[in-house]
C-alpha cells in the first residue's frame, strides 16, 4: 500500500473541456485525487453513492450540492453526503483536493 505521495507524481487523465484528475492515494477504504479546471470549466451535475470531502487548493468555485450554491475559494471545503447531486463552475482556473469514501473504482478502471 503506497502510504506517501509526491507533488509531481501520478498520471492526469483528461476529462476533457479542460478539466483532468489524478489519482494521488488511495486504499479500498478511501481515495485522494486531484481535479485541476481551466477558467470556466465544469464539473457537470452528478450523483455516487461516496460520501465526498472536497478542499479548494487553489482558485474560486461556484460549488453546488443538493439545492445550496455559494462561491468558494481557496482554503474552503465542502462536504457532499451520499447520493445528492452535485457539480461545480470554475470562475477562474483552479484545482480541487477530493476525498471518497469508500474508493472510486470506476476511477480505477
Amino acid at each position: 500500500m503506497k502510504i506517501f505521495t509526491r507533488k509531481d507524481e501520478g498520471d492526469w487523465t483528461d476529462l476533457g473541456g479542460g478539466n483532468r484528475r489524478r489519482i494521488l492515494l488511495h486504499t479500498d477504504e478511501l481515495m485522494m485525487v486531484e481535479f485541476a479546471f481551466e477558467d470556466g470549466g465544469v464539473g457537470a451535475p452528478h450523483s455516487h453513492p461516496h460520501v465526498q470531502a472536497s478542499y479548494v487548493a487553489q482558485g474560486r468555485f461556484e460549488v453546488t450540492v443538493g439545492d445550496r450554491t455559494d462561491v468558494l475559494s481557496a482554503g474552503d471545503s465542502f462536504i457532499v453526503p451520499s447520493n445528492v447531486v452535485h457539480g461545480v463552475v470554475a470562475l477562474e482556473a483552479g484545482r480541487l483536493v477530493d476525498s471518497f469514501t469508500p474508493h472510486r473504482a470506476d476511477f480505477l478502471a
